[in-house]
């Protein structure tokens, strides 16, 4: 089922809104293969939040999250799945390794971290949109700026007397001056001035950031000099000289931010991340077992306490200001080889309500992710051979090869999902590559031949393919 997701803000919402649990399915189905039981159980999460916006704010305020552990060995698509999520949704998302965070009291990145990194990636993607939304005029204020470089107005002329041309009336100074703008706007847009200096003010870097520390971690406050005492250092500006397409590119970005509201964006992002973010919790499984006292073990407990607040909700302190958690949405993942979901503390094991089981790959399903996503291995390869006018073509029963490589090899050494088929194709692909800027014009064919000449020898011999492949 083709989905056409709308690129305004508006429109997409409303797009967001009717789509059904069985379409958002459809819609991972063209980037993920297979994994029935997580992409229903994200579809649902996903619905639900939508229900929950429609909702009276008293209900609504009750509604929490169903978060969702995914268990299942690496490369099967658990980070796939969540992240195309966000994009469907258009929320912002943060995939963080559980094995990184430290127990309070020890060195490391504290949990809040989390929530502060999601806030800057919301500001960041609200501030795409704004940017979208005001291109237009500030491409245009910019424009007007430096055509005032090229030809300053009148006002700033000490002679504006009448021109005169032999035989014709004197032209007022000012119609001139606009006929001669004209011309100049008309060659700036075709790139006839690009080359032709301009002097511009520049503003001069602002002092470095401070760093804060507090028994929180470390956090990054920005508190700048020039913003603490005003009166004392003020916008100080150079003159330099640089081509008219540096300093048109430069009076963009600076009417893009004397255009953007800072303080719209901030809250907007504040609220995107309250009431749709989305967290990614990876290797939650490394972090699983209970106290033991000392070794290795001796703060996975305590992260995981650390960890409790932030998803049962809670009000985190950022330098944009304070950020409930209590909507967010968290969604673990871990293979759980050694461990089990029932060895996290039961307060966390509480917050995770929703279980769901990947299954490993099977060669089928190795041949589907060669071919079916939009972004699959062979139209990669073959998009980046056609940048060299090399045409590569693979038969179907190079595919089964390829699939059947990757999935033994998969089961021989270590199980490492699709991302096995990424070593496999790098190998088979390998001469090609690198013999294709001397190939221009050819017609590759790759079938099961080749890839039997390819990969059959390091495959038969297990030490090799445990460095190789």
């Amino acid at each position: 089922m083709a989905l056409y997701l709308p690129t305004t803000a508006d429109e997409e919402q409303v797009m967001l809104d009717e789509l059904t649990p069985r379409e958002i399915v459809a819609e991972l189905d063209k980037y993920v293969v297979g994994q029935k039981a997580a992409k229903r159980a994200v579809a649902i999460a996903l619905r639900n939040r939508m229900r929950r916006q429609k909702l009276t704010p008293e209900l609504a305020e009750e509604i929490i999250p169903k978060n969702i552990i995914m268990i299942g060995p690496t490369g099967v698509g658990k980070t796939e799945i969540a992240r195309r999520l966000a994009k469907l949704s258009n929320s912002p998302f943060l995939k963080v390794e559980a094995s990184k965070f430290t127990e309070v009291g020890y060195v490391g990145r504290d949990v809040e971290s989390i929530v502060r990194d999601l806030v800057e990636l919301a500001i960041e993607m609200v501030r795409e949109e704004k940017l979208e939304d005001i291109s237009d005029k500030a491409e245009l204020n910019a424009e007007e700026r430096l055509l005032d470089l090229l030809l300053p107005p009148i006002a700033s002329r000490t002679d504006p007397t009448p021109i005169s041309v032999v035989g014709q009336e004197p032209v007022p100074p000012e119609d001139s001056q606009s006929r001669t703008r004209e011309k100049l706007r008309h060659q700036l847009r075709e790139g006839k001035l690009d080359e032709k200096m301009v002097e511009i003010d520049v503003r001069e870097k602002s002092f470095p950031a401070f760093e804060i520390i507090s028994n929180q971690g470390v956090e990054e406050m920005d508190i700048n000099v020039k913003d603490m005492l005003p009166n004392l250092f003020g916008q100080r500006t150079k003159k330099r000289k640089v081509k008219v397409t540096e300093a048109l590119e430069y009076l963009i970005q600076e009417e893009e931010q004397r255009l953007i509201d800072m303080e719209q964006v901030t809250r907007t992002a504040i609220d995107r991340v309250e009431n749709s973010g989305i967290v990614f919790l990876d290797e939650i499984d490394k972090i699983a077992g209970r106290e033991s006292g000392h070794g290795p073990d001796v703060s996975r407990e305590g992260v995981q306490r650390d960890i409790l607040p932030i998803v049962e909700g809670t009000t985190v302190n950022t330098r944009y200001g304070m950020v409930r958690t209590d909507h967010i949405l968290f969604i673990a993942a871990g293979a759980f080889h050694v461990t089990k979901p029932s060895d996290l503390i039961p307060e966390l094991q509480g917050r995770f309500p929703i279980r769901v089981e990947l299954d490993s790959l099977t060669m089928e399903d190795f041949v589907r992710i060669l071919t079916e996503p939009k972004s699959s291995l062979v139209k990669q390869y073959t998009a980046l051979l056609e940048t060299e006018g090399v045409k590569l073509e693979f038969k179907p029963e190079s595919l089964q090869e390829v699939a059947r490589f990757a999935f033994k090899v998969n089961e021989d050494t270590e199980n490492i999902g699709a991302r096995r088929l990424h070593t496999i194709m790098e190998r088979l692909l390998d001469e090609i590559s690198f013999d294709a800027p001397e190939r221009k014009g050819e017609q590759i064919v790759i079938d099961a031949a080749y890839v039997d000449k390819m990969l059959a020898d390091i495959v038969k011999n297990q030490d090799l393919s445990r460095y190789i492949l």
